[in-house]
């Protein structure tokens, strides 16, 4: 290699370097940290061009220009930052294979490259290239940080480097890469905090929800049935789809196929797909950026980024918009996704078990439902039978929901009598589960004694729920209103929703529930 003395007039001197150091050395921003490395080597060193490559995962083998130089398609370097002549990250160097080429080589054990003989030193191809730029020499180091390869610092300069540059500039490598390293380090920490931070948010919120059950109640052979299932099912990633009427406690039931799996250290994070407004699916299931809409003042992560490792639950998946169904698609198949408003592409691990009380062949066929979203979700089908399917099991929930509302409402029972018994056995019950629930609590409040009475109309409260004849125009408004409401389970919007069946605008209904002091019930 060809040098230039240590006093040649050309040189500079290493306190330029020095200030690149404590201005990369003052940020734990990567993309700062990165910046600042090769736009001071330009500005400071007349480098023509100065690049970093980071070492990552193969991540564009289809399309990677070096795919054919690749023998390892695991792990490859790539392009992160680019000042002076190129700042195109996408181009023909975006990725290069560990190994090949000059820069990978540089990783993969040739250690660092320096000269001032660019056109005479066999290691550098692109001879012509290098001329038609007036370049002159090339400096190259590993970003090594306690022997772990972090990535790569290449710049090319217009003029010949003096010795001491060369020396100075190997130092420096070893501080950017210590830099780097911080940067990475907190980055880490920082997205596992607003992950924990989001985790810790929706585990409160979802602690003040009222569930069903917490435990699956029965002893008939159509329960027994669902639960050999799960516990085939459970302990594989399988995607799980749950058929069956409202109320028949399908979150109860992916509850336990979350906690019988590998993940159950992993949150199960439930989505009702039918209660989020159209216009902000996408978001709730997949985040968004800050900006990407009004209203989004900061970056949200979505419900997918906070189930990786874990289970998602997407409760009445069959109001998902179409475009919502898209990406939804793109998860099940790629297991990728963006946020709302971004570019970067995020990666998911998550268990995928979906509900609903449609039927999703129907909704195919009228066009509101994706085939091929239905083939994914539709991949271990599992039929939960209606209550009154299962009237052996009608005596043990009344008990249990007897004992558990009893605490709640601080009323001390001794039961149900016969007659209640009888009749709770005989009723059909259109809500099933949930719908039983409801009647014991309405029964408990009205008791006035140790055994609890049920009667015929308690039974059928929709029969008390008639227009009044006397009452006025807003009184009968109400109680329409109420009726559907109740029906479509206090969902406003989507296909299934109470301002669709109401012949309303959802944001109509929803003044119109202001008005009358309609307030969904706790």
């Amino acid at each position: 290699m060809d040098d230039l003395p240590h006093d040649h007039p050309s040189a500079k001197p290493a306190d330029m370097l020095e200030r690149i150091a404590l201005q990369m050395t003052s940020s734990l921003d990567l993309h700062v940290v990165l910046t600042t490395i090769t736009q001071g080597l330009v500005n400071d060193l007349d480098a023509a061009f100065a690049r970093i490559w980071l070492l990552g995962p193969g991540d564009l083998c289809a399309d990677c220009h070096k795919a054919a130089d690749c023998a390892n398609r695991e792990r490859c370097l790539h392009l992160k930052a680019s000042a002076g002549l190129y700042r195109n990250l996408d181009g023909e160097y975006r990725r290069i294979p560990l190994g090949a080429l000059k820069i990978g080589r540089i990783a993969q054990g040739w250690g660092p490259l320096s000269t001032n003989d660019i056109q005479g030193d066999e290691r550098l191809p692109n001879k012509q290239w290098m001329a038609d730029n007036g370049l002159r020499s090339f400096a190259g180091h590993p970003l090594l940080f306690r022997k772990e390869l972090l990535g790569v610092l290449a710049m090319f300069g217009r003029r010949p480097m003096a010795q001491h540059e060369f020396d100075r500039l190997a130092v420096f490598a070893n501080q950017a890469a210590v830099a780097i390293k911080n940067a990475q380090l907190f980055a880490e920490v920082e997205q596992m905090k607003n992950r924990l931070q989001a985790e810790n948010l929706y585990l409160r919120e979802e602690i003040t929800l009222q569930h069903n059950f917490k435990d699956i109640v029965g002893t008939s052979d159509a329960i027994k049935a669902v639960l050999r299932k799960i516990e085939q099912v459970a302990p594989t990633d399988s995607t799980v789809l749950l058929l069956g009427e409202t109320g028949t406690g399908k979150e109860a039931l992916a509850r336990a196929i979350h906690h019988l799996s590998p993940r159950n250290a992993r949150p199960l994070v439930r989505v009702n797909c039918g209660a989020i407004p159209a216009n902000l699916v996408e978001s709730e299931l997949f985040g968004h950026e800050k900006g990407a809409f009004t209203g989004a003042v900061a970056r949200r992560l979505g419900r997918f980024e906070l189930a990786d490792g874990g289970t998602i639950f997407l409760d009445e998946v069959g109001e998902l918009p179409l475009d919502a169904q898209v990406k939804l698609l793109r998860v099940l198949q790629e297991r990728e996704f963006e946020r709302v408003g971004g570019s970067q592409l995020l990666n998911t691990d998550v268990r995928v078990i979906a509900a609903t009380n449609r039927n999703l062949n129907e909704a195919v066929v009228a066009g509101d439902f994706r085939a091929d979203l239905l083939y994914r979700l539709n991949v271990f089908p599992l039929e939960v039978p209606p209550l009154r399917a299962r009237p052996s099991d009608i005596p043990l929930l009344a008990s249990f929901f007897l004992d558990k509302l009893a605490k709640k409402l601080g009323k001390r029972v001794d039961g149900v009598s016969q007659d209640t018994m009888a009749r709770l056995a005989r009723y059909p019950w259109p809500g099933n589960v949930r719908e039983l629930e409801n009647v014991i609590e309405r029964a408990l409040i009205l008791a006035d004694g140790p055994v609890v009475q049920i009667d015929d109309q308690l039974l059928l409260p929709r029969a008390s729920a008639q227009s009044p004849a006397a009452g006025t125009l807003d009184d009968v408004a109400r109680v329409h209103i109420l009726q559907v409401l109740t029906e479509a389970e206090w969902v406003i919007e989507g296909h299934r929703g109470a301002a669709l069946r109401l012949g309303l605008h959802p944001n109509t209904l929803r003044s119109r529930m202001q008005k009358l002091g309609i307030k969904r019930p706790n």
